[in-house]
Parts: structure tokens; C-alpha cells; sequence
């Protein structure tokens, strides 16, 4: 992916990106940089997206140490003068399909590929959890990480996740966003790779109703409800509503009472630990009461 004194690696778009040397200081999207985190490699700093606030999102964060981490704003908020000023090699965005560049304004998005060498790799619901996740490996491998160390225990993860789901009467997963007091976003399991990957290893996962919502369906909380999951996945970000604010909602504590609640990122990191993890957490959620 490298000849002589430049760097190229072509994305998710077709693009050859080009550096004129080996990338080292490398700005990335927050999931990026907790994806190449898992890989050995330390991002020069992150940006968010405009679901983001003022400061990272610790979930979307993985096991990226923040402190210390310089961040270039989320969004329409994104610094990129500041981002200029602290002259990366490289940026590693993300993208949902179609090539778009996600979390930050097109015209920003824009600039930034005039101004600095950028690889754009897919997250979205055409890919499949495995190739996302050689995707971030193939970069990281020719930004020179050693390689990823968990292979052995993602395969683990997800042999036991396989035994666990095969049980005779195993838990009915529902995968949700709370909107807020009075609604939620339902996921539909196809539209997200690693929902799709709990299913091809058997989870029992609720797919909401028809109608309208690519990704989600919002209903009220009498109608998550009604589903009646034994366990829910429930988005755990910063933009999501938290717990406290639902107590009020008799919908929502019938819910609570009736199904284990797991914390759920959507924008999970797309390395080997980050996805062996998450396997690990639904096993222990199915497997509560076995």
C-alpha cells in the first residue's frame, strides 16, 4: 500500500488516498480512533458527529483514553482551522453509504479532503460486521500497527454466543433508542451490521413493524412494550435519553421490570476486542437465567 516515500491506501469510495509519507499523526471520527486505539495506534485527535455535544462521547469512546486526547469539535462545531493548525497526515472518517463523509457538514467535508489526505471507510448497513471489521484491520496494518491480538478470543466470544442463543426458549432481544419520556426508536436488526451479525449466530431479535424508518421505527413506549422482549439493547450514547428521564413512564418501568436492560453503541468500534465484547455482553444477558 506504500512505495517509496509515499503512503496510499484506497478506501471505502474506490479513493487512493495519498500521503507523501508514512502517516503519524492521524485525526480520525471518534469511532475510528477507538477502532485504531484497539490496534496499538494513538489518534493525534477526534472529532464527533452532530449528534455530539461539546465533549466526546465517552461511549462511542471505547477503550480510547480521552483524557489528554485532543478533540476538534462535532458536527457544525467542527474547528477546522484548529484541525489545520495541528497538521495531521492523515484523517479516517466514516461513512453510512453512498460515499458521504458522516458526522460532519458537507461543505466541511469538502474542504477537508482539499486541504489533507482523507480514507473514508463504510460503516453502514450494506456491510457486513466481519468485512467492516477487516476493513479498520487492513488500515491499521498499513498505518503500521503490529497487528490486533484478539482474533482467538472474538472467535470464543462467538462460539459461545452461538451455544447460548441454541437454547430451547432463548430470551427475544429488542434493540431500541429512547427518544424520550414519551417515544423510543425501534432498530430494525437489518439495517445494522452488528445486530445482523447477533442474528446469523442465532439471537432471537424482535424487527419491528413495517412502516416508516430506514433504520428505525419511533413508537411510544406502550408499543415497545406490547413486543414483550426478554432483553433490551438499549443505546447507550450521549444523545440517546437516559434511564432516569423514563422512570416516569408507566410503559417504560413495565418494560424495566419485564426485560434485563443492556447497554448497546450503536457506533461500536469495528475492531476484534471491541465486537468480542459485545458478543460477551449478550451471551451474559441470554444466559442470565440459565
Amino acid at each position: 500500500m506504500s512505495s517509496g516515500n509515499s503512503w496510499e491506501f484506497t478506501d471505502d469510495r474506490g479513493h487512493p488516498t495519498v500521503a507523501r509519507d508514512h502517516p503519524e499523526r492521524v485525526v480520525t471520527y471518534i469511532q475510528a480512533g477507538a477502532t485504531l486505539w484497539d490496534h496499538g495506534l494513538r489518534p493525534l485527535g477526534i472529532f464527533g458527529s452532530h449528534h455530539d455535544g461539546d465533549d466526546p462521547d465517552p461511549v462511542k469512546a471505547g477503550e480510547l483514553p480521552l483524557a489528554g486526547l485532543r478533540s476538534f469539535g462535532a458536527g457544525g462545531s467542527l474547528d477546522l482551522d484548529a484541525l489545520y493548525a495541528a497538521e495531521p497526515d492523515l484523517v479516517v472518517a466514516v461513512s453510512y453509504g453512498g460515499g458521504q463523509v458522516y458526522g460532519i457538514d458537507p461543505e466541511a467535508a469538502k474542504h477537508l479532503e482539499e486541504h489533507l489526505p482523507v480514507v473514508v471507510l463504510d460503516v453502514g448497513k450494506d456491510r457486513p460486521f466481519e468485512w467492516i471489521r477487516d476493513r479498520f484491520s487492513a488500515l491499521a496494518a498499513a498505518l503500521g500497527a503490529p497487528g490486533e491480538p484478539a482474533a482467538r478470543e472474538l472467535a470464543r466470544a462467538e462460539a459461545r454466543l452461538r451455544d447460548v442463543a441454541a437454547r430451547p426458549d432463548a430470551p427475544r432481544v429488542l434493540a431500541l433508542s429512547a427518544a424520550g419520556p414519551d417515544s423510543a426508536y425501534l432498530a430494525r436488526p437489518p439495517a445494522w451490521p452488528d445486530l445482523r451479525a447477533l442474528g446469523d449466530l442465532g439471537v432471537g431479535l424482535i424487527d419491528p413493524a413495517e412502516g416508516a424508518g430506514a433504520n428505525w421505527r419511533t413508537v411510544d413506549w406502550s408499543e415497545a412494550a406490547a413486543l414483550e422482549p426478554d432483553v433490551v439493547l438499549a443505546d447507550a450514547r450521549a444523545n440517546a435519553a437516559p434511564r432516569i428521564r423514563l422512570r416516569g413512564n408507566a410503559d417504560w418501568r413495565a418494560l424495566e421490570e419485564r426485560a434485563r436492560i443492556v447497554p448497546w453503541n450503536p457506533e461500536i468500534p469495528g475492531s476484534h476486542r471491541a465486537h468480542a465484547h459485545f458478543y460477551d455482553t449478550v451471551a451474559d444477558a441470554l444466559s442470565a437465567d440459565a
